[in-house]
């Protein structure tokens, strides 16, 4: 296994040092491989997509405008 050298902010440090029991290699690992795995995915789904970045950007627009409406509906 390779060794890989990791920073983190001190105040992060701080909060993960009160788990000493945590295995925070294990989780780093586990953190990396699902983004991996995200990624791969994403990279699978574009190359087959036929939709623009444009049409991509207006679509998430719309998809953010309904879900506020929605969430601003059940806040009331």
């Amino acid at each position: 296994m390779t060794t890989m050298t990791l920073a983190v902010p001190e105040e992060l440090k701080k909060r993960m040092d009160i788990f000493p029991e945590i295995n925070w290699s294990a989780v780093a690992r586990q953190a990396f491989t699902e983004k991996i795995e995200d990624m791969e995915f994403l990279r699978k789904f574009k190359k087959n997509s036929t939709i623009t970045e444009n049409d991509a950007l207006i679509l998430g627009k719309k998809i953010s405008k309904v879900v506020s409406s929605k969430l601003r509906n059940k806040a009331k």
